[in-house]
């Protein structure tokens, strides 16, 4: 069961509020590829949640992680493979985690923002609404499903670390679609282009966050 603690609760709460926003900040978040999958979509369960589904600051952030995605992929040259997998590994750990925030985190919290910051129903129902666009680049080792070709970027990693060979091209092909869409996503929050957003747009985001730190979590959120 996905319960996010006291402590976790009572940090995403500041962390939404604009120290995402911070260089430091966001250096870290770019070198750890986000946040491992707990606080990854625990931020995305907390966001959504006091935002009522606005959820711009999680676009801007996984917007960023994508074209960091895109760059890493067109590395040219020899001994190609080796190094996109050198680049899509972590380069520092979740900031959540190294702070010492997990499952038995304690805080001093009103009752009134523990509910809200445990409350599922806006990322449900965001993630239901677009499963349609979202579902078929779930990963295979994820949800333990052999014949899915797709893999979050641990999983392609490990699945290179195993000795398995990869068709980059294949996986590209999938981070250039959820790029792509997340783009679209990102421009309807400018005034100009309100509205403009497609539910397939907005699947994007939840592809990404499951592509830079694995399904699992999603998916016990949305079978509690």
């Amino acid at each position: 069961m996905f319960r996010l603690s006291d402590g976790e609760i009572n940090f995403m709460w500041w962390f939404i509020q604009g120290s995402i926003m911070s260089p430091y900040t966001r250096q870290r978040l770019r070198r750890a590829w986000g946040l491992c999958s707990r606080h990854a979509w625990g931020y995305l369960v907390v966001d959504a949640s006091f935002r009522h589904g606005y959820l711009h600051g999680p676009v801007v952030l996984y917007e960023d992680l994508m074209q960091r995605a895109l760059a890493t992929f067109a590395v040219p040259g020899p001994a190609r493979t080796i190094r996109v997998i050198k680049g899509l590994r972590d380069k520092g750990p979740c900031l959540i985690c190294e702070i010492g925030y997990g499952p038995e985190s304690t805080a001093q919290v009103k009752e009134e923002r523990l509910l809200k910051g445990r409350d599922l129903t806006e990322l449900r129902a965001f993630a239901s609404r677009t499963e349609p666009h979202w579902r078929h680049g779930v990963c295979g080792r994820c949800l333990g499903n052999d014949g899915s070709a797709s893999r979050c970027r641990r999983h392609l990693i490990e699945d290179w670390e195993a000795g398995a060979r990869l068709d980059l091209s294949a996986h590209l092909d999938g981070v250039q679609e959820v790029a792509g869409r997340l783009a679209k996503y990102s421009r309807s929050f400018v005034f100009e282009k309100r509205g403009t957003a497609t539910d397939e747009d907005r699947s994007a985001l939840i592809s990404a966050v499951g592509w830079c730190s694995g399904w699992r979590t999603l998916m016990n959120i949305l079978e509690q």
